[in-house]
């Protein structure tokens, strides 16, 4: 099993916030930044050229919200890296999907077959306490394992927010104090890449900050996008849930059938299938499996308990291509695996995670309260 990761609060302004994570964080930053700046450059891109990518993006990033520039320099000031570095694990897909380098390009279809993220998410009116659940399984490179942490974000002009992410990201999946919650799968389609559109992780920012659900959801929907992706979003007190498989310059929504969400990573809106070509299949075969497993073993259960959706998310049938996926080769990654299982009751202000569940499962309890960590005590860095 993956050692817990740390938990980290936050607080202040956006540059203050981006030192006091960039301080507690800075070994697992740099570490996170070793692996995509091996990837790009043998790709073919050194410093210099990633230093002009990511000056490129500011001005997109800047429109969407200037803060995040902030504070992404004050993480890069508090960990004491190139500012172009902490862009780069905010926006890498984007950046690297849009170099330009045909080559680059070549490169990178191989890391998608990284990404099988599977999703649930259960309503209320379907779980044994009433209490809506939102999980996934993260799957991407095995080495991530030791550098991604939670952040506990207390901020003066919004909720706070609780997030999984890796070390130096503003936020990857999680939830708020008014219970909106969010998680992300990768989705492909022909119309990936032609332009230009917000970094998905600050989409997935912008979400938390949000008091509304409908600004929540109005923040996916309506927002410019370079590349395909699939965002789950929930709002734990109502119940509510919207599934949103997002095109880079369109969005289908997609329902919960009898109180169940359940998405892996191809398009499922019968509108999206009419209008867009799924491209991503041959590099995610498993995705069909990995949907159709999870609600079979979830069929016929009026009562569905937090077990029971651990249950799913360690289930290895069909493995190596399986819900939870134990560390393979690839040709890209070195190896890649279901790098972490989040089960969220954010309705209750909980986070469960266990990393590497592969090689034992182990979750860990985090909070949103001001209180540290529980089960595995991984503690709490207040920076």
């Amino acid at each position: 099993m993956g050692r817990p990761c740390k938990l980290i609060e936050i607080w202040g302004s956006p540059r203050e916030r981006g030192l006091r994570h960039g301080q507690a964080a800075a070994s697992e930053i740099r570490q996170g930044v070793a692996h995509y700046l091996a990837q790009m450059e043998a790709a073919g891109l050194g410093s210099d050229a990633i230093a002009e990518l990511a000056e490129a993006y500011l001005p997109m990033i800047a429109d969407f919200d200037a803060d995040y520039i902030d504070e992404m320099r004050g993480i890069a000031e508090g960990a004491d890296v190139p500012f172009a570095q902490v862009v780069l694990l905010n926006a890498r897909t984007e950046l690297l999907k849009l170099a330009g380098n045909p080559a680059l390009r070549a490169g990178l279809r191989a890391e998608r077959e990284a990404e099988g993220c599977t999703t649930l998410v259960i309503q209320p009116e379907r779980t044994a306490e009433g209490t809506l659940i939102h999980a996934h399984n993260w799957d991407w490179k095995a080495t991530c394992a030791d550098s991604c942490v939670i952040l506990r974000i207390r901020v003066d002009d919004g909720p706070d927010m609780l997030t999984f992410t890796e070390a130096g990201g503003l936020a990857r999946f999680g939830f708020n104090e008014v219970g909106i919650a969010v998680t992300g799968n990768y989705l492909e389609c022909e119309r990936d890449y032609s332009q230009m559109g917000v970094p998905l992780a600050l989409i997935r920012r912008k979400v938390l900050q949000q008091a509304n659900p409908s600004d929540a959801f109005g923040a996916i929907y309506t927002t410019p996008k370079s590349g395909s992706n699939n965002l789950a979003l929930s709002h734990g007190p109502t119940g509510i849930v919207h599934d949103l498989e997002c095109a880079p310059d369109e969005t289908f929504v997609v329902e919960p059938v009898d109180g169940l969400l359940v998405h892996t990573n191809h398009w499922i809106s019968p509108v999206a299938q009419t209008k867009l070509r799924e491209t991503g299949i041959a590099d995610s075969p498993c995705s069909f499996w990995r949907e159709q497993r999870a609600r079979r073993l979830l069929a016929g259960k009026q009562a569905i308990t937090t077990q029971d959706v651990r249950r799913v998310l360690a289930d290895d049938a069909g493995t190596p291509l399986s819900i939870c996926v134990p560390p393979r080769a690839s040709s890209i990654t070195g190896q890649t695996a279901t790098v972490a299982s989040l089960i969220m009751r954010p309705a209750m202000g909980e986070m469960d995670v266990a990393m590497m569940p592969s090689e034992g499962v182990q979750y860990d309890r985090y909070s949103l309260a001001a209180s540290p960590a529980v089960k595995g005590a991984p503690g709490t860095v207040d920076a």
